[in-house]
């Protein structure tokens, strides 16, 4: 009897362990690669080395955080507040939960673009002065992706919590230079939700995006229709919102 339950105990492990192993799967080479690429920082070149020494010396505080001194961070001149906010976000955010891998990214448009910073996030102070400084921080984008042909994940970051809507025509043709980045739609996409523009909000893209059942890995399919109507409607926003 004792071996009997032995038995059925051993095959409910294995059995366990193939249904993990079944739910665990390594995403394929391309998708991997596509992730790694969304995830990108852009570097501006802003006092780069003095903004990176400050931060290096900066010691953590009681509660994870690393931030600047009041007097370090006020002395740096825009450009350089700049760079530190775009490389450096202030307040730890650290997540407990694993996230599982994602499957077939490069085949998907997300409702959420990639996370900038790994787990961290800007504090107060950096989203008031990007907000403060909202055609500043937009020229200075504008500025380091023209020299970089790329929209790093911090960029786009910048430009939802500018609610920079202005950026659009800038947004579309960098996309439409290479049809790489899908986050740049997810961007377009955002600035259309942000700002309530209603042909999107009552679409069943947005419902499948940002809708009770989604969460930050909702997506639709990656394809040529999915594509054009995204940068249309962004488009006829963009027209409407600047009269």
């Amino acid at each position: 009897m004792k071996y009997l339950m032995f038995v059925a105990a051993l095959f409910g492990v294995l059995r366990l362990s193939a249904q993990e192993e079944s739910e665990y799967r390594n995403p394929s080479k391309t998708s991997q690669a596509y992730g790694d690429y969304r995830g990108k920082k852009t570097v501006p070149p802003y006092g780069l080395a003095k903004v990176k020494a400050l931060i290096d010396k900066t010691p953590f505080g009681d509660d994870e955080s690393l931030r600047l001194s009041n007097k370090d961070y006020m002395a740096l001149p825009l450009r350089e507040k700049f760079t530190y906010h775009m490389i450096h976000a202030e307040i730890s955010a650290q997540n407990c939960d694993v996230r599982p891998p994602i499957q077939d990214e490069d085949k998907k448009i997300f409702g959420q673009m990639a996370e900038g910073f790994n787990e961290s996030v800007w504090s107060e102070r950096q989203t008031k002065f990007l907000v403060s400084n909202r055609d500043s921080v937009m020229a200075l984008v504008k500025e380091s992706v023209n020299r970089s042909k790329r929209m790093g994940a911090n960029y786009k970051m910048a430009i939802t919590e500018v609610n920079g809507w202005e950026m659009i025509p800038f947004i579309i043709e960098l996309y439409n230079a290479d049809h790489k980045d899908r986050d740049l739609l997810t961007l377009l996409m955002l600035l259309m939700k942000d700002n309530e523009y209603k042909p999107f909000m009552t679409s069943q893209s947005y419902r499948k995006l940002y809708g009770d059942d989604a969460n930050y890995q909702s997506y639709i399919d990656f394809n040529k229709a999915n594509e054009d109507l995204i940068i249309q409607r962004a488009t006829d926003f963009y027209s409407t919102r600047g009269k």
